[in-house]
């Protein structure tokens, strides 16, 4: 089974369209402002969906993640994207920054190589 699409609530479709083009997103699908999706560089798709109220508690999160993370989050700043944690190294082996989205999401943009799918503790069956 493979993860090849994550969809988000928004309050303002064309409002967050432009945030996740900031980031780096391909915008392929755009409907009656209810409705975006993004192609992502390894072709999993990610999509925002209008709501007319954001669930509550904790939200979501989502990872984005960018082989040049300290690099991308330097241009993201001088486009005027604030970070809510520049990149700092995790003590799971992975480099992360992190962001919220216009609705509350938390963004995190990370670098984790070989050890996002076999750190040092995976379990081996």
């Amino acid at each position: 089974m493979n993860l090849n699409q994550i969809t988000v609530p928004t309050l303002n479709v064309p409002k967050a369209i432009r945030f996740y083009k900031k980031l780096g997103l391909k915008l392929i699908v755009h409907s009656d402002d209810h409705y975006a999706r993004f192609e992502c560089e390894n072709g999993a798709t990610f999509s925002l969906h209008l709501v007319e109220q954001l669930p509550q508690g904790g939200g979501i999160y989502v990872y984005f993640e960018c082989e040049n993370l300290d690099e991308k989050v330097n241009e993201l700043i001088a486009q005027g994207i604030q970070m809510e944690e520049m990149p700092v190294d995790q003590r799971w082996l992975w480099r992360e920054a992190r962001l919220k989205d216009l609705d509350g999401n938390q963004i995190i943009l990370f670098f984790a190589g070989e050890n996002r799918l076999n750190p040092p503790w995976k379990i081996n069956e």
